[in-house]
């Protein structure tokens, strides 16, 4: 990743115009902060966007992917037509910052931005409107869900493109990793693709205390989980990138008792779609043979 510095000048008029109203725009970032909603309920997100957006002059067109907006202004005769792109949503996580802003609905947090990336796009549909010195046409796309990834792919299908056309597309995304002010920049891909996966290995369920009677998903499903390892060192292109998680692994509830099924939720990320398709026949192989042996069954 280039980072690349930002030094704040003091008569740059894009900044002295921000300036000017960054407490209202960090006031704004802390309401869509405490008022989080998630993936295709963004409503009253929504809402807040197309209002403000509006009293600045652009023409909002609202309910693209049910909670999407796209704000529209245009100067002068250029031909030129850009889309800037933020998202709204929220995901579905309790938090326990102790901020004074921290999130009123229960089980909901903006943990991952995205109210940032809203008060961004709007700090800077304000400056464009009342100083923004261009020709042609900007757009600016509000995207809902992008957390489960499907808003965009919903925006696009109900047309997004064929109704407001733009020749490229700009967009940011918040990392903690790069101090503030400033700016990490990528050749090719930047972000990878996600998939998930949710495999359930089915055994025979008995006592612990007697396991030949049993067939145990457990040891089944931890076999695979090590099995799962050699997927990225020994079948993926070392020239390439993957990464496969397990995050989530149910099973059973007592002690002394062998469950009948055993359900793991695993992630694959991957910057191509041969890679995506190498992740999904390998592990779904390895899930069968492993289960197999030791005489259980994957779903």
């Amino acid at each position: 990743m280039n980072i690349i510095a930002h030094n704040p000048r003091s008569n740059d008029p894009v900044e002295r115009g921000i300036a000017a109203y960054l407490d209202e725009i960090i006031a704004l970032r802390h309401d869509l902060h405490q008022y989080p909603e998630l993936a295709f309920q963004e409503l009253r997100t929504s809402e807040l966007v197309a209002s403000r957006l509006s009293s600045w002059g652009y023409e909002v067109a609202t309910g693209i992917a049910g909670t999407g907006i796209v704000a529209t202004l245009r100067r002068g005769d250029g031909k030129r037509r850009i889309g800037i792109r933020a998202d709204m949503d929220a995901l579905p996580i309790e938090e326990a910052t102790g901020l004074a802003y921290a999130s009123s609905n229960p089980g909901v947090m903006h943990a991952c931005g995205h109210d940032g990336h809203t008060a961004i796009l709007l700090a800077a549909a304000r400056y464009l409107a009342e100083s923004g010195n261009f020709s042609g046409t900007l757009r600016l796309i509000f995207q809902p869900a992008e957390e489960i990834g499907a808003g965009a792919r919903k925006m696009i299908s109900e047309g997004l493109f064929a109704r407001f056309p733009v020749d490229a597309v700009f967009g940011l995304h918040n990392w903690p990793g790069v101090p503030t002010g400033q700016f990490g920049f990528v050749s090719g891909p930047a972000m990878a693709s996600v998939d998930q996966a949710i495999i359930k290995i089915i055994g025979k369920g008995g006592h612990g205390a007697e396991p030949h009677r049993t067939v145990d998903p457990v040891l089944a499903s931890a076999s695979f989980i090590t099995a799962l390892q050699s997927v990225v060192s020994r079948n993926v292109d070392p020239q390439d990138m993957a990464v496969v998680t397990v995050g989530s692994i149910h099973a059973g509830s007592a002690s002394n008792v062998i469950p009948e099924s055993v359900e793991m939720k695993l992630t694959m990320r991957a910057f191509s779609e041969t890679v995506r398709q190498l992740l999904r026949e390998r592990i779904s192989a390895l899930a069968r043979a492993q289960a197999e042996s030791f005489g259980a069954e994957a779903d």
